[in-house]
């Protein structure tokens, strides 16, 4: 009689696709550390990978990281390198509408290639005009394009005489006539301007400037020899930063559920801030509550999304494939997902609500399969491993902590026994609500400190370099979990992944351990 077979086991009963996964071990709802990546087979190297992806079909990003809508992480400095680097910067909302205006507006005239809409004098103003406009709108530039009231050219306002010692002088008295200026006419630059510019720049020698006009005269742009460096030099570069259709960086605003005061939605207000952002050519709108799967959120989007077709609407945050599904339907192109994970959010010990981020990112998946939406892993990420683990389910992520000791996150710098610390606040601490938050979290911004209670806290982030940086080390992480997967891109990196659950001694051996450290470890 032949001796009984025993029987195998294959890999794919130990390491399991989320499908499997994620309901074989419920109830319990599982985070990062509770999980791990198996490896499989490979012929990717990390450095060949593409962590391309989008927030709708009008906004691809290069990396899939987002700095969140916090008032102590975005504002235009963290924006710009947020999008020199590829990703997407959400301007916060705890400042006056006409402040965020002008932060979007400065991430958008940055750097790029043809400014439609150039910063003009009059030849009627004095130097003195010129100079409060440049101190009051905060630029760093000297140089204007002088037209009259009816946009024709009439001269270059150079920058070497925008100074205090000839603040009484006209403008028309110190600027280059037009006749010695140097021009392009807008219809042959509309295929390539950029290709264009480059070629005007190496036959004409010394210029530095091109003014783009019509058949009338009339100024239509303006493109520079220093942005056009830079976007040339980025072909040459593994950092490829997220731009425009017309080579600006790309960059979105935060809006709260602004009300009257019989609690209905200000649908005028909203309106009017949402259309002035969209003439500074905000790329996205987040409608940031921590709260999403609600009828006040469902009616934002709706409103928004009737006034503006076009516009990336982001919409959160919920933690369920219902949720998804209802503002997807409400016209969301992008979902936030996350509740209470964030190192400063207390939602789930103050309310008792939210699920362990992994798991809600898996239920929330379902929605986003059945509506063809993209989603966002929005907190509870403290190392680039869990970035990876992340968009194994979903597109993008938002990172608030890891990006609040950045030197371009908004803030003061303050030393404590030697060393250099920054603020860093849940949008649901006192605080915060006080500042502007609390509609965020359902509640008015009068009651925010004396009846409300707080849903993050205030603390206190140690000083961590540049963007650049900390971005560096966390994409370079993000491409060896990709290279140890075999997958060449995020795509493929969700259709791979295997999952394993990790018991707290597994997390344990994660780390260093039974050693003395001698060296602090880097980003990831």
């Amino acid at each position: 009689m032949p001796k009984p077979v025993a029987k195998t086991t294959s890999d794919s009963e130990y390491y399991l696709p989320a499908e499997r996964f994620f309901p074989a071990n419920l109830p319990s709802a599982l985070t990062f550390d509770d999980v791990s990546l198996a490896t499989l087979y490979s012929e990717v190297l990390p450095k060949d990978t593409d962590l391309s992806t989008s927030l709708s079909e009008r906004l691809p990003l290069q990396i899939p990281i987002i700095s969140s809508d916090m008032d102590t992480v975005t504002e235009s400095r963290m924006a710009i390198a947020m999008a020199l680097n590829g990703g997407l910067g959400l301007i916060h909302y705890n400042l006056p509408a006409k402040e965020q205006i002008k932060e979007v507006a400065r991430v958008k005239h940055h750097v790029h290639g043809l400014i439609q809409d150039p910063m003009t004098v009059k030849p009627t103003a004095t130097i003195a005009d010129v100079l409060e406009m440049i101190d009051l709108r905060r630029f760093d530039f000297r140089t204007f394009p002088v037209v009259d009231e009816a946009g024709k050219l009439v001269g270059l306002l150079p920058g070497n005489v925008v100074r205090e010692r000839y603040k009484a002088l006209k403008v028309a008295a110190v600027m280059t006539p037009r006749k010695q200026l140097l021009t392009v006419e807008e219809k042959r630059i509309a295929n390539d301007p950029i290709k264009v510019a480059d070629r005007f720049f190496t036959e004409n020698i010394g210029i530095h400037k091109i003014l783009v006009v019509d058949a009338a005269d009339r100024l239509r742009g303006l493109i520079t020899s220093s942005d056009v460096e830079r976007i040339t030099g980025e072909a040459k570069s593994r950092r490829k930063p997220a731009r425009d259709a017309h080579f600006r960086l790309v960059v979105g605003a935060a809006i709260s559920p602004v009300r009257t005061p019989d609690g209905k939605l200000d649908r005028d207000r909203i309106i009017a801030h949402v259309g002035e952002l969209m003439q500074e050519a905000v790329d996205a709108v987040a409608i940031s509550t921590a709260h999403g799967h609600t009828a006040g959120v469902g009616d934002m989007v709706k409103l928004i999304r009737g006034e503006f077709k076009d516009l990336t609407i982001i919409a959160g945050n919920v933690t369920s494939g219902e949720g998804v599904e209802f503002l997807a339907r409400c016209g969301a192109d992008a979902i936030k997902v996350g509740q209470g994970p964030g190192s400063i959010c207390t939602t789930r010990i103050v309310a008792g609500v939210g699920i362990p981020q992994l798991t809600a990112l898996h239920a929330a998946g379902r929605g986003a399969a059945k509506k063809g939406v993209r989603l966002i892993a929005d907190g509870g990420i403290t190392k680039s491993g869990d970035i990876v683990k992340a968009l194994t389910l979903a597109d993008t992520v938002i990172l608030g902590g890891l990006l609040a000791g950045c030197r371009e996150a908004p803030g003061e710098i303050m030393e404590i026994s030697g060393k250099l610390y920054k603020q860093y606040r849940g949008m649901g601490s006192h605080a915060a609500m006080k500042a502007g938050s609390a509609a965020r979290y359902g509640h008015d911004k009068n009651d925010a400190v004396r009846k409300v209670a707080a849903e993050g806290i205030e603390a206190l982030k140690e000083v961590s370099g540049s963007v650049d940086d900390v971005l560096g080390a966390l994409i370079g992480g993000v491409q060896s979990g990709m290279g140890y997967l075999g997958a060449k891109n995020l795509p493929e990196l969700r259709q791979k992944a295997r999952y394993i659950r990790v018991t707290p001694a597994g997390q344990k051996e994660a780390s260093p351990h039974d050693v003395i450290e001698v060296a602090t470890r880097s980003g990831g």
